[in-house]
């Protein structure tokens, strides 16, 4: 069975989360690049290894949204460039491991299932008014939403510090893993799903 970057085994790995458990495709290769293989085809990102697609994440340019709009560039250098990305999350795996002696890849799998919003707001007009309704997550974006989040935080606590992007994304990993408030991803599920409680 081959090991993530030749290191770390997904065998004994269980997703506790059933609705998440379809989706997070824990297939292991040394190298986490699957070339696009799955691009274009529906449901095609749900057979990419997660951690694969948390590199992808990582490598996208631009602002981030809301409270961050315009704070920071994403990508810190790596926009595109998947084998810097790369670099990142395997730095950063590294750092989850000797911060806490588990598997990186299972502390990354409890942040996912932590920071995933269950509940959102969807709006829709009616006699020309618009109305908020709360609605249930799909599975996919609920997924789609937590990596985004995770590898936001990094470039956010990395912004204008002396803390590099890996130490940032273990960080925000570790910190989402235990469910605690100081992560932005935590925070910003309880603020959907906050928001969406109140749509009801």
């Amino acid at each position: 069975m081959a090991k993530l970057f030749g290191r770390w085994d997904t065998t004994n790995i269980t997703i506790r989360d059933p609705g998440l458990a379809r989706y997070i495709t824990l297939e292991t290769k040394i190298i986490p690049h699957s070339f696009g293989a799955q691009a274009g085809k529906k449901f095609g990102k749900a057979k990419v290894p997660v951690v694969e697609r948390l590199i992808n994440k990582i490598m996208r340019s631009g602002q981030g949204k809301r409270k961050l709009s315009g704070k920071f560039m994403r990508g810190r250098g790596s926009t595109g460039k998947k084998l810097q990305a790369m670099k990142i999350v395997e730095k950063a795996f590294e750092i989850i491991e000797k911060k806490t002696n588990k598997n990186p890849i299972e502390v990354f799998i409890r942040a996912l299932e932590n920071s995933a919003p269950r509940e959102d707001v969807t709006r829709f007009r009616k006699g020309g008014i618009i109305y908020t309704q709360s609605v249930d997550v799909a599975p996919l974006r609920r997924l789609d939403e937590a990596l985004k989040n995770l590898a936001l935080a990094a470039f956010a606590n990395s912004f204008n510090t002396k803390k590099s992007a890996e130490e940032a994304l273990a960080e925000e990993i570790i910190l989402a893993s235990q469910e605690d408030v100081k992560s932005y991803a935590v925070k910003r599920r309880n603020e959907i799903e906050r928001i969406a409680a109140s749509s009801r």
